[in-house]
C-alpha cells in the first residue's frame, strides 16, 4: 500500500525544482557573458580584495589618540579627584580644629584690648570678625539642630514606598546645588558687610540681618543635608535593597544627562569641581549612616562589616560614573586628559594665594566658591551626630576627647603640609607662580591693572623663598581707598565666552595666549554658575 503526497507536499516539491532550474539557467547565462560580467571573477574580487590603511594615516593616528585618551582619563582624573577632596577635607577640618582656636585668639584681643591702649582704627581685624561670625553661626546652628528630632524623621521617612523615597532623594539632590549655590554668596555679602570700611556711604541693610539671613540659611542646609543622610540609611536599612539600587542607579541616569551636551574646556571644569564636592559630601553622609547604625547596635563592630558591602557599592558606583562621564565628555568633544592636569594646578594657585600676604580670602571661602563645597552646614550636622551618638561620661571620657581632638589638629597640619607641598609643584610645573607675588589690582572691576604692577616677577630659584617669606608674615592692612579684588570678580562674564573667543589679541606670541587662558581659567571660581551651562 503506498502513500500518496498531499497536494500540499507535492506543490512544495514543484517549487523547489523549479528554483534550482532557475539558478542552473542563471548561473550558465553569466558564464557565457563577458568576462567583465563574470560572477565568479566579481565573487574572487570580493575575496582577494585589499586595502591600505596608511593612505588615511591621520585619521586613524587620531582614532588610536582618542582611544589612548580614553585610556588616560580614569587615571588623569582619579589624581584631580584625590587632590580635590583633601582640599575639601582640609576645609572641613579647619572649622573644627583651627576655627574654634582663631575664635579664641579674636574673642581674647577683644576683651583684653582696653588694657592694651587703642592703637589702631579697628578693634578687630576682618579675618579675625569673620573667624568671630563663623563661630558664632556655628554655635546658634547647633543648638536650634537640638529641635530637630533625627529618630522622628527617620520613621517618618521609612515608611514612605520606594518610590516616593526615590523622588524624595532627586528632590533633595537638587534642592542641595540650589542652597550651595545662594549660600556662599549669603556669607560673603556678610563678610564683606561686616569688615566693610567705615568711611563709605552705606549701601547695604546691616549687619544684623544678614547675619540672621546667614543663620538661617545654615540651619536650612543642615536640615537638608540630614534629610539626604537620613534617607539614605533607610536604604540601607531596607530588606531588600530596592531603594539603594534605584538610588545608586540614578547616577547613571546622570550619564545621560550629561554626556551628549557640548562642553568646553571651562564648563567641564566645573563639572570636575562639582563632581569632587559630591563625592566629598557623600563619603561624608557615610559616616553619618556608619554612626547611627552603630549607635543602634550598641557599636558592635561585627554590624560595620554588614554595612561594608554596602559602603563599597555606593563608593564603587559614583566612581565608575564619573569616568564613564569623564571619558565620554573629553571624547565627544575633542578634549585631551592633559587638561586634568590645568584643573589641579589652578585648585593648587587656591591654595598657595591664600597663604600670600595680599590674599584677600580664606581658603575654605576660595574653596566653597570653587566647588560650591560649604563646610558649614555639614559641621554642624556632624556635630549634632556625633554628640547625640557618642555620650560622654567620666573623666577618663573627656581625655579621650581631649586627645581626639588633638589628633585632628595633627592631620589637619599634616594634611595642609603635605597639600602645600604638592601644590607648590603643580603651580611651578605649570608656570604660574609670577602670578603669586604680583599686587591685587586696584583698579575699578573691568578695567586692566596697570603695566607696572606686573613689571617685578620673581625669578625660578626664589619661589621657595618669597613663599615661605609669605607663609609666616602676617598680612599687610590694604589702604580704605583700594577696592577689594572680591567685588572686582570677572568670572561671570567670562562663563559665558566660549574658548576661542576668550582674547582678541592676536600681536602676542602662543605662549602668551597660553597664559592667559590659564588666569582665565582661574577666574571660574562661581558655583553660582551652572556649571554644564552653554550659551
Amino acid at each position: 500500500m503506498s502513500i500518496s503526497p498531499g497536494p500540499l507536499f507535492g506543490s512544495g516539491h514543484r517549487i523547489i525544482n523549479c528554483f534550482v532550474l532557475f539558478s542552473f539557467c542563471f548561473i550558465y547565462v553569466l558564464s557565457m557573458a563577458p568576462a567583465k560580467l563574470s560572477l565568479l571573477r566579481f565573487l574572487s574580487a570580493e575575496l582577494t580584495r585589499g586595502y591600505f590603511l596608511e593612505h588615511n594615516e591621520a585619521k586613524y593616528t587620531e582614532r588610536r589618540e582618542r582611544v589612548y585618551t580614553c585610556m588616560r582619563i580614569p587615571r588623569e582624573l582619579e589624581k584631580l579627584m584625590v587632590f580635590g577632596i583633601f582640599l575639601c577635607l582640609d576645609a572641613f577640618l579647619y572649622v573644627f580644629t583651627l576655627l574654634p582656636l582663631r575664635v579664641f585668639l579674636a574673642l581674647f584681643r577683644l576683651f583684653t584690648l582696653p588694657c592694651y591702649g587703642l592703637r589702631d582704627r579697628r578693634l578687630l581685624q576682618p579675618a579675625q570678625v569673620c573667624d568671630i561670625l563663623k563661630g558664632v553661626i556655628l554655635v546658634i546652628c547647633y543648638f536650634m539642630m537640638h529641635y530637630v528630632d533625627y529618630s522622628m524623621m527617620y520613621h517618618l521617612i521609612r515608611g514612605q514606598s520606594v518610590i516616593k523615597l526615590y523622588i524624595i532623594y532627586n528632590m533633595l539632590e537638587v534642592a542641595d546645588r540650589l542652597f550651595s549655590s545662594f549660600g556662599q554668596d549669603i556669607l560673603d555679602a556678610l563678610y564683606w558687610t561686616a569688615t566693610e570700611p567705615k568711611e563709605r556711604k552705606r549701601a547695604h541693610i546691616g549687619v544684623i540681618p544678614h547675619f540672621f539671613m546667614a543663620v538661617l540659611y545654615v540651619f536650612l542646609h543642615a536640615i537638608l543635608i540630614m534629610v539626604q543622610a537620613t534617607t539614605l540609611n533607610v536604604a540601607f536599612n531596607s530588606h531588600n535593597k530596592s531603594l539603594l539600587t534605584i538610588m545608586m542607579s540614578n547616577n547613571f541616569v546622570e550619564i545621560k544627562g550629561s554626556v551628549f551636551k557640548k562642553f568646553e574646556k571651562n564648563n567641564l571644569f566645573q563639572m570636575s569641581n562639582s563632581d569632587i564636592k559630591e563625592r566629598f559630601t557623600n563619603y561624608v553622609l557615610l559616616l553619618i549612616v556608619c554612626l547611627r547604625n552603630m549607635e543602634q547596635f550598641s557599636w558592635n563592630p561585627d554590624h560595620l562589616w554588614v554595612l561594608f558591602p554596602d559602603v563599597c557599592m555606593v563608593i564603587a558606583s559614583e566612581t565608575a560614573v564619573d569616568i564613564v562621564k569623564h571619558a565620554f565628555i573629553t571624547k565627544f568633544n575633542d578634549i585631551t586628559a592633559d587638561v586634568y592636569s590645568e584643573y589641579r594646578a589652578s585648585l593648587a594657585f587656591d591654595l598657595v594665594s591664600s597663604r600670600q600676604k595680599n590674599a584677600y580670602t580664606d581658603y575654605s571661602d576660595s574653596v566653597a566658591r570653587r566647588m560650591g563645597f560649604i563646610p558649614l552646614p555639614l559641621a554642624v550636622l556632624l556635630i549634632r551626630v556625633v554628640t547625640s551618638s557618642i555620650k560622654v561620661q567620666g573623666v577618663l571620657s573627656y581625655a579621650c576627647v581631649i586627645l581626639f581632638y588633638f589628633g585632628l589638629i595633627s592631620l589637619k597640619i599634616l594634611n595642609s603640609i603635605v597639600l602645600l607641598g604638592k601644590s607648590c609643584q603643580y603651580v611651578k610645573e605649570a608656570k604660574m607662580e609670577d602670578k603669586l607675588f604680583n599686587s591685587p589690582p586696584a583698579s575699578a572691576p573691568g578695567k586692566p591693572p596697570n603695566k607696572s604692577q606686573n613689571k617685578c616677577k620673581p625669578s625660578q630659584g626664589t619661589f621657595e623663598e618669597n613663599l615661605s617669606a609669605s607663609v609666616t608674615s602676617q598680612p599687610v592692612h590694604p589702604k580704605e581707598n583700594v577696592i577689594p579684588l572680591l567685588v572686582a570678580s570677572s568670572s561671570d562674564q567670562f562663563l559665558t565666552t566660549p574658548d576661542g573667543d576668550e582674547k582678541d589679541i592676536t600681536q602676542e606670541s602662543s605662549e602668551l595666549k597660553h597664559r592667559s587662558a590659564k588666569k582665565d581659567l582661574l577666574e571660574v571660581d562661581r558655583f553660582t554658575i551652572c556649571g554644564n551651562r552653554i550659551d
